[in-house]
């Protein structure tokens, strides 16, 4: 029999996860081997070569830079060059226009901003400003996908906007993925639209990352997912304990934005697993967990930590499909915290605490999800299962979507009681399909497929009279 070490890099190794990985990692990854999933998609050889090019010196020095404006809180000065969040916008402004360089007109920079009257945590109106950076799709830019990082800060006082608030783990590292994110992405050509960001105002209340997800929705686009870094600087928690090949995956399953007739629905039949961020969670671990990354995801079924709040969740509010990425135990010394020495324990978001080469993974997990989205189909709209008669069979139908590589689709099942799609079933370059198993008994998916063979998030299947 093997031992429980043995045991556990055993079936890491056979989910495709480095040596190294394994021997750090607990006995089995969540839901089991990745090989086990027939909807994985192993990383092709261009996703492969641009996540050799994430380095782990340029996160640190991102990281490192946003320290040294002293505090980044919302509230801080807006006009000094070298203290506070102005001075954290404009070199952030500064160093995304640097990368949208090597994109050739198709990445843009903005300031995304606004005026927040006076509320929670805001007791004065100051304007909040997000930082974007827009790389237009080549063939569906119309459908976008986002990922963000907060660059405010704050100190144990959440009102104290004069003391130092490094800000390394909280959120420094997580813009300091999205930065990478738009450097390895500028020179590509993903056939759908992505926006890197870094918002301001999540400390004091999802401010920034509100007013973008507004924003948005005012423009009727189509968001088909998000993702949020936030607090994934360090896989060292309190007790010194260490998992540093895993990173948590927030994402909720009723929707926030869900309306009595869609709750209706979800009692008749079930789906109370089956959100649209429940599918995009999924997504990443098919694309996500391999030996390209060497870090296993962590899929956490809710919306959010307790007491705790993330900037996925404004865009959950305005209907998109949305997920939070997390360290795998948090260090609560290490963050909101006032820096000082206590009894000989040092406390404060300081950058020693964080490990680069782990950020760096994070990244590779982030852009094998994002590049898989960005070149694959558009997820499937109008899936829908026929319940106009009784029998044991079931049709499903759908809308044909509108990307110009679509080459079909496939139909996933499981039963009931399953977490993951465990079954796949070609369906052709059609927009309909019958299967020979009761609609009564599993639960259906639909995901597009192009010429390519790269797959799309699932479309849950949902009755149609």
């Amino acid at each position: 029999m093997l031992g429980a070490a043995a045991a556990g890099a055993a079936a890491l190794g056979a989910a495709g996860l480095p040596p190294e990985a394994a021997a750090d990692a607990p006995a089995q990854a969540p839901g089991g081997p990745a090989h086990h999933r027939p909807t994985r998609q192993p990383p092709p050889r261009e996703l492969r070569s641009l996540l050799r090019e994430i380095d782990p010196r340029r996160i640190e020095a991102t990281v490192r830079k946003l320290v040294s404006f002293g505090t980044r809180h919302t509230l801080s000065a807006q006009d000094d060059p070298v203290r506070g969040v102005g001075a954290a916008r404009d070199w952030l402004l500064a160093e995304l226009r640097h990368r949208a360089r090597a994109s050739g007109g198709r990445m843009t920079v903005e300031l995304q901003s606004y005026v927040q009257q006076p509320a929670p945590r805001v007791p004065v109106a100051t304007r909040i400003t997000n930082v974007l950076a827009t790389l237009r799709g080549s063939l569906t830019p119309e459908r976008i996908y986002v990922v963000s990082g907060h660059y405010d800060t704050r100190c144990s006082d959440p009102m104290d906007a004069a003391g130092d608030a490094p800000g390394a783990d909280d959120d420094a590292s997580g813009v300091a993925v999205v930065l990478e994110l738009a450097r390895v992405f500028a020179a590509r050509r993903p056939a759908a639209t992505v926006v890197f960001a870094a918002v301001a105002g999540e400390e004091q209340g999802l401010y920034g990352s509100g007013h973008m997800a507004r924003t948005y929705r005012g423009r009727q686009a189509d968001v088909q997912g998000m993702f949020t870094n936030d607090i994934v600087g360090s896989p060292t928690a309190e007790d010194g304990s260490r998992d540093p090949y895993t990173i948590r995956l927030f994402a909720e399953g009723v929707p926030t934005s869900e309306t009595p007739e869609q709750a209706e629905v979800r009692r008749s039949v079930g789906g109370e697993n089956d959100s649209p961020s429940r599918q995009l969670a999924r997504f990443v671990r098919d694309t996500a967990e391999n030996d390209a990354t060497g870090m296993r995801v962590r899929v956490v079924y809710r919306r959010d930590r307790y007491l705790r709040s993330g900037d996925h969740i404004p865009f959950l509010q305005q209907g998109y499909p949305a997920a939070r990425f997390t360290e795998p135990a948090e260090n609560y010394a290490h963050q909101h915290q006032d820096v000082r020495v206590v009894d000989g324990k040092q406390y404060g978001d300081l950058p020693e605490f964080c490990d680069f080469g782990f950020i760096a993974r994070v990244a590779r997990v982030n852009a094998a999800a994002l590049w898989s989205l960005a070149h694959a189909p558009g997820t499937p709209r109008g899936a829908k299962i026929r319940t106009a008669a009784l029998g044991n069979s079931t049709e499903l139908v759908w809308e044909r979507g509108p990307d110009p590589d679509l080459a079909g689709y496939e139909v996933v099942w499981r039963e009931t009681t399953d977490t993951e799609w465990t079954h796949v079933i070609p369906a052709g370059n059609t927009t309909r399909h019958t299967v020979d198993l009761s609609k009564d008994n599993v639960f259906f998916g639909l995901r597009a497929v192009n010429r390519s063979g790269l797959r799309s998030p699932v479309a849950f299947c949902t009755p149609q009279a």
